[in-house]
């Protein structure tokens, strides 16, 4: 049985401001309240027979993965890394799993942050794939190439296995222009995709073969894994002292396994705005336009409005994108700088490098509206029959508006429920939780007002998550 590794440790920061560490590039929702996580579950799901997606992700991500899960209706096993090792350390995991469940899986690793279209050509090659890992060979995909990419990796192709199958000669780390011009021309090379397929027991055997201390770590990280209700969560004292490795490094440059798929299809990274730009549906005059935007004398540009109205005027080659609290200029040719913006960022502190307005949380998820001088507003929402922590603040107060549904507030010794457009105030100091009883989510305005106003002025005196 093929089993899906979804891979989600990515931080996307060359997708900054809308893409930040706390709310990486798969997770957002880019158009009409899709991620790139959500495209990915829903293509493996198309997969025939195939097994629950086992999704990879780290601490800080895994309530973005739950919440875009339960949004596709597709029920998956989230494995919680609790430090990036690698795809290498991850895939291990995955594949100790697999083996739990069926002696015989087969894998099939895809990253979560890739745009594939012409979806029938990527079932025939995972199909294809299935068939030649059963000979107990290593599969990757390679991606015919449609310019001279130097931002991505190549795989050079050898002689043909089977019919669509190909020996792999090498693989090739990011070419000068020169060198993919090189390969372009010869034809034997091909972007290297990230995906591949093979049985988890021949895995897991080239990977001790080669990289044994990744397998042994691993294996005794799997070993002593706590499973709750929603993840797995593996021991952290040993995976990290797993060592850091590619599956590329660890395994497909050493093994005589090795074998490549070629595929012919509409396929990007989208690893920088210039990605966007160049897949986006662009106008007259060469824009790409994304929201409230109004466009005066400009040209081959990308604009992107998460919900403000941008107006421009006499732009050329410049890509613009808002979010609620940050702006990006800059022109297209170099957005592949907005790392270093973001390096600045995190040197002064600035938590716009980090935090995105919206963030997600087990029991829901909450968005910041408004923030000044001893006061923010933030928009929560509560699912149906979960609820915050028993909690207290030092330094601030908070007011709480009801949007929508019914909530369970604790404030002391005492509980009341409170319904649409009643409200209530929880003093400086005051023990307090949130519950949502209703079968709807449950929606309210958060002002909170005080001298200090961090996520760290959270006291938990008792947890349904057992966080800190």
């Amino acid at each position: 049985m093929i089993f899906p590794v979804i891979l989600c440790g990515g931080s996307g920061t060359r997708l900054w401001p809308l893409s930040r560490s706390s709310y990486p590039k798969q997770f957002v929702n880019f158009e009409d309240g899709q991620s790139l996580f959500k495209d990915t579950v829903l293509r493996v799901s198309k997969i025939k027979g195939a097994h629950a997606p086992l999704v990879l992700c780290n601490e800080n991500h895994r309530f973005y993965a739950k919440a875009d899960l339960s949004n596709c209706n597709v029920s998956a096993e989230i494995i919680v890394e609790p430090i990036p090792r690698n795809t290498a350390p991850a895939i291990a995991l995955a594949a100790f799993a697999a083996l739990s469940s069926d002696s015989e899986a087969i894998l099939f690793v895809v990253p979560s942050d890739h745009s594939i279209k012409n979806e029938d050509k990527f079932l025939t090659a995972v199909s294809l794939a299935e068939k030649t890992s059963e000979n107990d060979y290593l599969v990757t995909f390679g991606i015919k190439p449609n310019f001279p990419s130097t931002g991505f990796g190549y795989i050079e192709a050898g002689s043909e296995l089977s019919e669509g199958v190909y020996n792999i000669v090498r693989f090739v780390e990011k070419p000068s222009k020169d060198k993919a011009e090189e390969f372009i021309s010869s034809g034997n090379y091909l972007w290297n995709s990230g995906m591949f397929m093979f049985k988890a027991s021949k895995f897991l055997e080239e990977l001790r073969k080669f990289s044994p201390d990744i397998y042994t770590h691993a294996e005794k990280a799997w070993q002593g894994r706590k499973v709750s209700k929603d993840f797995i969560n593996i021991d952290s004292t040993i995976f990290e002292s797993c060592p850091s490795d590619s599956i590329d490094y660890a395994v497909m440059e050493k093994t005589k396994f090795g074998a490549m798929i070629p595929l012919n299809l509409e396929w990007n990274d989208l690893g920088s705005w210039t990605a966007f730009y160049n897949v986006g549906e662009k106008d007259s005059d060469k824009n790409v336009v994304k929201g409230d935007v109004i466009l005066a004398d400009t040209h081959n540009s990308y604009i992107h409005s998460t919900g403000r109205l941008i107006s421009t005027i006499g732009l050329d080659n410049i890509a613009v994108i808002e979010t609620k609290d940050s702006v990006l200029v800059s022109p297209l040719s170099r957005v592949q700088e907005v790392k270093k913006t973001v390096e600045n960022l995190k040197k002064q502190g600035r938590p716009e490098a980090i935090l995105h307005p919206l963030v997600y949380r087990p029991w829901g998820s909450y968005e910041g509206l408004a923030k000044g001088d001893r006061f923010q507003v933030k928009r929560i929402i509560v699912e149906p029959g979960e609820q915050l922590s028993l909690q207290l603040h030092y330094h601030r107060a908070e007011h709480w508006i009801i949007v929508q549904g019914t909530a369970e507030v604790q404030i002391g010794d005492s509980k009341e429920l409170l319904s649409e457009n009643q409200s209530t105030f929880i003093p400086l100091g005051t023990v307090h939780r949130l519950r949502n009883p209703g079968k709807v989510p449950l929606i309210l305005i958060e002002v909170q007002s005080g001298s200090y106003l961090g996520e760290d002025d959270i006291v938990r005196l008792q947890d349904d998550y057992q966080r800190q």
